[in-house]
């Protein structure tokens, strides 16, 4: 048993959480785009939906916020026995949710997933007295409370509340996309091209994170729904704004940065798009794709890619050959899904697939490509 949880894989967080998310990634999109109905508890629908942000959006920002807090804190990072326990309960909601009555054990599992995540960040954090990192302790606990009280909600069944349910999940990744995004995007920009860092207020670095929680908290409870709507739309203005405040034409040379970028719009898109369907609800499915696909999408794509580098050893620049391709797939992935918004009929059949066979083989260049390096020690032969 020690043999197992010395191996490389569960050395830091990014290492099994990168690597399910790109295989789970590409088999749900799939299931989904090709016709998966679920199961009468989690109907097809609310099941793709739940998947991409609980399961796969989930398995990114953990994996992702677990290793960075090592750093972030100078602390030991989660590994052995307490990442796996961790793995085994994101695998397990996964799993349940295939089989008859399988909601409640996906739920309790699912939930206990980001709740045991939040407790492997605090602990870091309390130890160093890192109160910069509280909010994003905060933030891994509500995003459990809103797949908690999804699955409340299945039981009876309550669509508009389960729709509101959704919602929540989703910007809360946002929120999780602005939070990371003020803090990386320009500095990973003002490092590569040697140019000075743009500095962002507190205030708005704040806002990012905060602001599509109070949104997200506010629709999970079906309250203010008003109030939560203007939350996403000012989140939205603000970053976008800030897309244009870090921006430099050179941007355009580099992948590892313009994926960033790219990711970052459309989650600004999309938020604002989310907070004014509450008046104009024809824009909801629109905004729900720009956050989904584009901002999700390859905001994933492109931090697996860019911090699994630097972890394994690896150089960062120039982007793995593969890459650059793989982020035109999400990006051609978030055009056809967003296109088909606005047709019907079998058109809207096809543009489903399409994104769908788009988003997966973008995955799948990454997969082929970083899981020989994700299983394996560190290049460097450093510790990690």
């Amino acid at each position: 048993m020690n043999a197992l949880f010395s191996h490389p894989v569960w050395a830091m967080a990014f290492r099994p959480f990168y690597m399910f998310a790109a295989l789970f990634g590409m088999f749900s999109v799939l299931l989904w785009g090709f016709g998966y109905l679920g199961t009468a508890d989690m109907p097809g629908f609310y099941w793709h939906a739940h998947e991409m942000i609980w399961g796969y959006s989930g398995a990114v920002v953990v994996g992702f916020l677990l290793t960075a807090v090592a750093t972030w804190t100078k602390q030991p990072p989660t590994r052995g026995a307490a990442l796996f326990g961790l793995a085994a309960c994101w695998l397990v909601a996964r799993i349940a949710l295939y089989f008859p009555h399988g909601t409640a054990v996906s739920g309790v599992f699912g939930t206990l997933f980001f709740w045991y995540a939040a407790v492997c960040m605090a602990l870091p954090v309390i130890r160093s007295r890192n109160s910069r990192n509280y909010i994003a302790v905060v933030a891994l606990f509500v995003f459990g409370l809103t797949h908690a009280v999804f699955h409340l909600y299945l039981q009876p069944f309550q669509a508009e509340a389960l729709l509101n349910g959704l919602l929540s999940g989703l910007i809360m990744m946002a929120g999780f996309i602005g939070l990371v995004g003020m803090r990386i995007m320009p500095f990973f920009t003002s490092k590569r091209l040697g140019i000075p860092q743009v500095q962002t207020p507190m205030w708005v670095a704040l806002s990012a994170l905060v602001l599509p929680m109070l949104a997200a908290v506010l629709m999970l409870f079906q309250t203010a729904l008003p109030l939560a709507a203007l939350f996403a739309l000012a989140a939205g203005v603000i970053n976008f704004v800030q897309v244009f405040r870090w921006w430099h034409k050179a941007v355009w040379r580099e992948p590892m940065l313009w994926v960033l970028f790219a990711g970052y719009l459309f989650t600004a898109l999309g938020l604002a798009t989310v907070g004014v369907a509450q008046w104009k609800p024809a824009y909801l499915s629109l905004g729900v794709h720009f956050i989904g696909v584009g901002g999700i999408g390859l905001l994933t794509v492109g931090m697996m890619a860019r911090t699994a580098l630097g972890h394994t050893g690896h150089s960062i620049y120039p982007a793995p050959k593969p890459m650059p391709l793989a982020f035109w797939l999400m990006i051609a992935a978030t055009v056809v899904r967003t296109l088909a918004v606005f047709v019907g009929g079998t058109a809207y059949t096809h543009s489903i697939r399409l994104s769908a066979v788009l988003f997966a083989l973008s995955l799948l260049l990454y997969a082929c490509r970083y899981i020989p390096w994700l299983v394996v020690p560190r290049a460097d032969g450093k510790p990690g």
